[in-house]
């Protein structure tokens, strides 16, 4: 066991991935904590998804912005390069057609910061991800 000298906590090694940082408690403090160049961009895609769900709540899950009602909806988080959203695999697949340019995974799909973030998209993917309960 590695116990680091930052948080205290316990890792099985020193190598390991880990996120020492206090965990946000709120949406405003997530988007505090990112850069200053990325910070509208969040703002921009909390008042899109905010807008497309207007019945949702707000809340930190998985330590990333999360819409939810009863269960979460959909979650965004800024990365370095890139603004990462999380629909659900069956969501990245409904639109597979529509975010062919952007990098994508099982449930998730990153739009890079170096290109416009396609806001009515992301409003479009987390009105669908509610309608039709497919959540993550």
């Amino acid at each position: 066991m590695w116990k680091c000298p930052d948080c205290g906590r316990e890792f099985d090694s020193k190598n390991q991935h880990r996120f020492c940082d206090k965990k946000p408690e709120t949406i405003d403090e997530y988007i505090a904590a990112q850069p200053d160049a990325v910070q509208p961009i969040l703002k921009e895609v909390r008042n899109i998804i905010r807008a497309a769900l207007p019945d949702a709540q707000e809340k930190i899950s998985w330590r990333m912005p999360t819409f939810f009602r009863k269960t979460n909806i959909i979650h965004f988080a800024a990365f370095k390069n890139h603004l990462g959203i999380y629909p659900g695999d069956q969501g990245v697949e409904h639109f597979s057609d529509r975010i062919k340019e952007y990098k994508s995974s099982k449930g998730a799909i990153q739009f890079p910061y170096d290109q416009p973030v396609p806001l009515q998209l992301i409003a479009e993917i987390a009105k669908w991800c509610y309608e039709t309960g497919n959540h993550h």
